[in-house]
């Protein structure tokens, strides 16, 4: 059973709006800091949320949805964690099939294609029993293939902790969203699927969904119960992305990064020179 986030946080609104202000500015900036200063620092999983919760506040923008990082073993060893993260999907960072992105400030420099998901309708927070997968399945609408663009706004990403990557918003930067798949994608083994991406003529990779926690659906469900825990739950509308299916892939200014879902179909990106 993967650990869910359970405690309440205890660093103070005041503090957790400095940190968001701090981590907003080197992202619009981009620019990065070693850590966190000290009296806005979240010390466990509750509070790097309530931190990323402040950062969508002052960020102005709307969430579009939710994202989950570090859901395979070389996204863990990418940002030095041993379990998954919650990330937000801002509205200004939603971008459609072949959109034309900007890698300016951005460290990571890597695509992800991923299995998203958009909701039905609300999973809202509840106390006493988790929710069950086949509950969370039933409240999907689509399943979409994407690509997420993540970065840090911390020097050494791999060296901060969980509770400091949560409120950077778990590495969010710049996703894209594919169109739903056009057939029943219920019916199919997810955790078998094969999905291949490739970029500008010069590097193929493969990778499947059970690289996903084991399966995107479970990923999927894990994100219901981490939101339920916390008191914020899913609604309708809301899209899922449950994180890297392959080695992130290396990219750069230029590039144009095309990932295959078969028959869930493809979802394309291009990066600005």
């Amino acid at each position: 059973m993967l650990a869910l986030t359970t405690e309440m946080p205890i660093i103070d609104e005041v503090a957790a709006r400095e940190a968001a202000r701090l981590l907003l500015s080197n992202w619009q900036a981009g620019t990065c800091i070693p850590a966190l200063p000290d009296a806005c620092r979240p010390a466990s999983r509750a509070e790097g949320y309530a931190v990323q919760a402040a950062l969508q506040a002052v960020s102005g923008q709307s969430l579009a949805g939710w994202k989950i990082a570090a859901t395979s073993a070389a996204g863990q060893a990418h940002i030095g964690v041993d379990g998954p993260l919650a990330g937000r999907l801002l509205s200004a960072r939603v971008h459609s099939s072949g959109a034309l992105v900007s890698l300016s400030g951005n460290r990571m420099r890597v695509a992800e294609p991923e299995f998203a998901f958009r909701m039905a309708r609300d999973l809202p927070p509840r106390s006493g029993e988790p929710y069950a997968t086949q509950e969370v399945l039933a409240a999907v609408a689509a399943l979409h293939p994407a690509i997420e663009v993540p970065d840090s706004r911390y020097q050494d990403y791999a060296q901060v902790g969980a509770a400091q990557l949560i409120a950077d918003n778990a590495c969010g930067r710049d996703f894209v969203l594919g169109q739903p798949a056009g057939m029943d994608w219920r019916a199919l083994d997810l955790v078998g699927h094969p999905v291949q991406a490739s970029v500008s003529g010069r590097l193929t990779r493969h990778g499947k969904g059970g690289n996903v926690l084991g399966d995107p659906r479970v990923a999927l469900t894990w994100l219901a119960n981490e939101l339920r825990a916390l008191g914020e739950g899913l609604r309708a509308g809301q899209i899922v992305t449950t994180g890297t299916c392959m080695l992130p892939i290396e990219i750069q200014p230029g590039d144009e990064v095309s990932a295959d879902f078969g028959t869930l179909g493809r979802v394309e990106v291009r990066f600005a020179p």
